[in-house]
């Protein structure tokens, strides 16, 4: 029996193990206090600080989800393209689902379609949807799990299947197409990354010229932040049900950590905060409605190498190799072993601790550590310059263990010295020195005016960007 001709049994409380579930898909403890809980008590993400200093996916010692991969990508101008608070009047978050019909030769069939007000579905909304009896309409759940033995291989052979199945279904008639990793879940079949599945069977759709029949919907257990649904729209998804994050704020509600609301309020709190994240995201680039969004595919990959970018995520930037599908597999069989304890030890020790926004010893490692910044601030207020040494050191040795990229490289020098004859003069060299286009409006006048004269002294470039000069 093939993989994608499976049906998806529902899950109900006495099969659904919420722990289990959580360490599978990767959740941790910060993800509950820093994302889940502030999202569904107050229906805003929480602000954090510029910098993330933890390493890149690629160079982690942690399994990572390969949401971790990618980078948003942004107009990069001093001013923003639009700004999602003031001029929220000109965003739309409403989503249409269905078969689309010929783009270049419109009719009144084109319209009848699906409209909902935003992107992110609960439960029962999913549920309407999978039951539709609408005439134009039929939908179908297609499972995306592959056999843990077969790693990497395994991904790529169910992924052919799962194309395939929706290739046949749309065939007969189907234009909303639901991937869905909700099954009862064992030590055997893993579910494919959520964001793989989707923008590999959304490009699949694309090469075989079908993909304006059909909507894909997404229900998964993966996504629960911001970036994770921001990255799902971006590759083609028009909506989708993020079943755990739902279930463990209702969990979160019975035990009490999220107070003075009930479960329904604290889950419409949370998916009015991830709306609101993903119009913000995409204000970044200018972009305005959830509809343009979808498929832009507004992102860059770091660390993955070319046949897993060009297999899954065909026309995405990629300016460094990295990791394989058989890495991505790995990962998911790290976090099986975490959900699947093979020791027989009955003590369950919890999720892991994250340390991705905040240090924690057990947890994910920073390049500034406490440790760096305590000898830093020694350093500076007592004067001690060999305390300062320890800090270059600790940084120095904290790069070299794979933070950065930049740690990876080594610098070679030359046994004899250049030649001076061969080193440009420093009259040509700053010639090429430029300011960025910094608006009038974003920096001081004093701050403009300086960076202006020191161009022109040194021959250099200076750039008034938006808002020009004072005349």
């Amino acid at each position: 029996e093939s993989l994608s001709s499976q049906t998806v049994e529902r899950l109900d409380e006495e099969t659904f193990d919420l722990s289990t579930q959580q360490k599978l898909y990767g959740y941790t403890e910060e993800d509950i206090a820093l994302h889940l809980v502030p999202m569904a008590s107050n229906g805003v993400e929480r602000v954090g600080s510029m910098g993330h200093d933890v390493p890149l996916a690629a160079l982690s010692n942690k399994p990572k989800l390969l949401y971790n991969y990618f980078k948003q990508l942004f107009a990069q101008v001093t001013n923003p393209p639009i700004d999602s608070i003031r001029e929220e009047v000109i965003t739309s978050t409403m989503v249409m689902l269905g078969a689309e019909g010929n783009l270049l030769e419109p009719d009144e069939q084109n319209c009848h379609r699906l409209k909902i007000d935003r992107p992110v579905l609960t439960d029962e909304e999913l549920d309407k949807i999978r039951n539709i009896e609408e005439p134009g309409f039929k939908a179908v759940t297609i499972p995306i799990f592959y056999k843990i033995k077969d790693d990497g291989r395994g991904i790529d052979d169910a992924m052919q299947d799962i194309c395939r199945r929706c290739e046949q279904e749309i065939t007969n008639g189907a234009n909303l197409i639901i991937l869905s990793d909700k099954g009862p879940v064992d030590e055997t079949m893993a579910p494919i990354p959520a964001l793989l599945a989707s923008s590999g069977v959304h490009h699949f759709l694309i090469n075989a010229g079908m993909r304006t029949r059909s909507s894909l919907i997404l229900e998964s257990a993966e996504p629960r932040t911001v970036h994770h649904f921001a990255l799902l729209i971006g590759y083609g998804v028009g909506a989708v049900n993020p079943y755990l994050a739902l279930e463990s704020i209702r969990d979160l509600v019975k035990k009490g950590q999220i107070v003075r609301q009930d479960a329904e309020a604290s889950v419409k709190n949370y998916i009015k905060a991830i709306v609101k994240g993903v119009v913000k995201t995409m204000a970044k680039m200018g972009i305005s409605t959830v509809q343009s969004y979808s498929g832009a595919q507004i992102f860059e990959a770091v660390g993955l190498n070319s046949r897993l970018v060009d297999s899954y995520f065909a026309r995405t930037p990629s300016r460094i190799e990295g990791v394989g599908i058989d890495v991505i597999a790995e990962e998911v069989r790290l976090r099986y072993e975490t959900a699947f304890p093979v020791s027989g030890n009955d003590v369950d020790p919890g999720l892991e601790s994250g340390g991705e926004r905040k240090w924690r010893h057990d947890g994910e490692g920073h390049l500034f550590s406490p440790e760096a910044i305590h000898v830093l601030q020694y350093a500076c207020r007592t004067g001690d310059y060999d305390m300062f040494k320890k800090y270059e050191s600790l940084i120095d040795e904290q790069s070299e263990q794979l933070f950065t990229l930049r740690g990876l490289m080594d610098i070679r020098f030359s046994k004899s010295p250049v030649p001076v004859e061969e080193v440009e003069p420093v009259e040509n060299i700053v010639r090429r020195f430029k300011t960025g286009a910094m608006s009038y409006g974003s920096i001081s006048k004093e701050a403009h005016e300086t960076l202006a004269i020191a161009m022109n002294r040194l021959g250099g470039k200076s750039n008034t960007g938006e808002g020009g000069e004072e005349t």
